[in-house]
């Protein structure tokens, strides 16, 4: 293979790899009508009593369905919460009734709206870490999943940084300025 077609796979190689964001760490699970995915949670810091998990749960169903609650062997209890902005004031609740799950559509608990609190913590979730927890719908039943425990300020599951050098590499990759590809 000729230094500019491997120069250009490469590039393209690189380029994939930073619109994809690394590979998913979760499996998804199955549950009747529903795909829970991407659960994960952030660490926390020493001496912190709560933390928070993260999951995308799609309805595949013809029929509503509802979060309800959860439980974990890692917390004293698990309530789904809302973040919301009202009169510029980030607030934060639980929500009343359980969180529904239209059909035909996907509900995503990420960090600034819904999300799991995971309270009384019984030690710090780190990163690495595992953390089962059972999800209560309202019809699918009670759903098992684990949190991948990401860092503390992580936006996603495998959301550090990646490394984008190329093993045996010294310095990252530099194109002139006058490359065409």
């Amino acid at each position: 293979m000729q230094f500019a077609s491997l120069l250009k796979l490469s590039a393209c190689v690189l380029a994939l790899a930073s619109v994809c964001g690394g590979p998913a760490s979760a499996q998804d699970v199955k549950a009747g009508d529903l795909v829970l995915g991407h659960a994960w949670a952030r660490a926390t810091p020493g001496g912190a009593q709560v933390g928070a998990g993260y999951l995308t749960i799609e309805n595949k169903g013809t029929g509503p369905e509802k979060l309800l609650s959860g439980s974990s062997p890692a917390a004293a209890k698990i309530e789904v919460h809302e973040m919301a902005m009202k009169n510029n004031v980030m607030t934060m609740h639980p929500v009343s009734g359980g969180l529904s799950i239209p059909p035909g559509q996907t509900v995503m608990l990420a960090p600034g709206g819904y999300h799991l609190m995971l309270m009384g913590l019984k030690a710090p979730l780190k990163k690495g870490d595992k953390i089962p927890v059972t999800l209560n719908f309202e019809k699918a039943g009670n759903v098992d999943v684990k949190l991948d425990v990401q860092g503390v300020g992580a936006s996603g599951v495998d959301s550090g940084h990646m490394d984008h050098a190329m093993p045996g590499m010294q310095k990252p990759m530099q194109m002139s300025p006058d490359h065409k590809m």
